[in-house]
Formats: C-alpha cells, sequence, structure tokens
C-alpha cells in the first residue's frame, strides 16, 4: 500500500487533539511493565471494554500480551514527572517502578498508581495488529475514581499539560 500522507505532517496534525495521559501496567514472569499512554478508549459498556495501543517494537508489547492482563491509572497534572519517567525509552526494566508510588491490584495484581484520578484492571479479550502497533483490548474487571479534585494531565502539540 503506498502512502499518500507524509506521517510527520500527521503526527503534527493529530497533536491538536487533545488527550488524557495515562501510566498502562502489566506484570509478566513476576516483572512489572510500565508505559505512558495517550491512545487508550472506552470501547462497550456491554460487556465493559477498553483498549490501549500499544507499540509492537516496545517491550511492553510482548508483556501485555504474555500477562494476559493490564492496568490503566489516569494520571493527575501533578504526576507530570511519572508520565515523562515512563515515557522515557531506555530506562532500565527492573526497578521502574521504584519512585512511582503504586499498590497492587486485587482483581490482577498489577501495578496500579497511587493518587491517579482513575484506575482500572482489565483481562485481555483480544488484540488486533494495526500498522506498527496492536490494540489490545480488555475486559475491566475492577474500576476506582478517586474523590480528591485535581486537574487531568493532557497531552497536547507533544507536550504535557494540565487541564481542569
Amino acid at each position: 500500500m503506498t502512502d499518500d500522507v507524509d506521517p510527520d505532517f500527521y503526527r503534527r496534525a493529530v497533536s491538536r487533539f487533545a488527550s488524557g495521559v495515562t501510566a498502562v501496567t502489566t506484570v509478566a514472569d513476576g516483572q512489572d511493565y510500565a508505559m505512558t499512554a495517550n491512545a487508550i478508549a472506552s470501547v462497550s459498556l456491554d460487556p465493559v471494554l477498553m483498549l490501549v495501543s500499544v507499540e509492537q517494537e516496545a517491550r511492553f508489547h510482548d508483556a501485555i500480551l504474555e500477562a494476559g492482563v493490564f492496568g490503566i491509572s489516569v494520571l493527575a497534572a501533578d504526576q507530570r514527572p511519572t508520565a515523562a519517567w515512563l515515557a522515557t525509552r531506555g530506562r532500565p526494566l527492573h526497578g521502574q517502578l521504584d519512585r512511582v508510588p503504586h499498590h497492587r491490584g486485587e482483581a490482577t495484581g498489577v501495578a496500579l498508581l497511587d493518587d491517579a484520578l482513575a484506575t482500572f484492571e482489565l483481562a485481555t479479550t483480544a488484540v488486533h495488529p494495526a500498522g506498527d502497533h496492536s490494540i489490545v483490548v480488555g475486559h475491566v474487571r475492577s474500576v476506582q475514581a478517586s474523590e480528591r479534585p485535581g486537574e487531568a494531565l493532557l497531552y497536547y502539540r507533544g507536550r504535557f499539560g494540565a487541564a481542569k
């Protein structure tokens, strides 16, 4: 297939769409894996499904497929350093969550970030190849929403920002 859209221009144009920022986590072979993601979506209410888009070359990709479970933590504006850390390519795998306050989800055992605006635990139901990414669909097994007021962390024009 011949692309008629310049990928760099596409990236600049799509960056005009503000999106929320999350930390997506899984655990495979006893090892925690985490990444920053803004490509998540609610898919269905019956059953309750969400999706995340994961780059196929990322080490997180194989881990989430192997684990069959994952967590999504919706980040608050004051969690910008965590988002930046989990978006850093080449960071050490072992101990990557040592500097990130978290707890284990009761439904799946994945790490969920403390002070997140909301958390979800999911069991993978489908994986769809999509170009250089895979769309991982999960059945929501647990959901928590914070009562604390706070600004949401957003990603807009290639930068983290905040919105009330």
